[in-house]
């Protein structure tokens, strides 16, 4: 199955657009369509677990422990995190190869770091 994806809050907007635009059958919401815009990082993830949605997130600090935590009672559709320094070109071809190329049982519980 194609993984769906939700873009945290923090997420730049060119990179939800570039994959939108690059392609069109991407499945992915933004923050605001994905009603997350203010929550803690722990509703975060739940909303994208009971949505069934892989999470980006530029947030390296604080999103791994929290996942971490997450996981002790909870199962996750995954996590990508998305360096803030990493050119978008770069992170929209490497969510692209990742969104064509693995499934969501590829990912579920797993975290991944870009880049590849």
């Amino acid at each position: 199955m194609t993984m769906k994806l939700l873009a945290d809050a923090d997420v730049k907007q060119h990179i939800v657009l570039g994959l939108r635009r690059l392609e069109p059958a991407i499945d992915i919401l933004d923050a605001h369509r994905g009603g997350i815009i203010g929550l803690p990082d722990l509703e975060v993830l739940s909303a994208a677990a009971a949505m069934g949605r892989v999470l980006i997130s530029h947030d390296r600090r604080t999103m791994p422990g929290y996942f971490a935590q997450f996981l002790a009672k909870n199962e996750s559709p995954g996590i990508i995190i998305v360096p803030q320094h990493l050119p978008v070109a770069t992170a929209i071809d490497q969510l692209l190869l990742m969104w064509a190329a693995m499934t969501t049982e590829e990912i579920r519980n797993v975290i991944y770091s870009l880049p590849l």
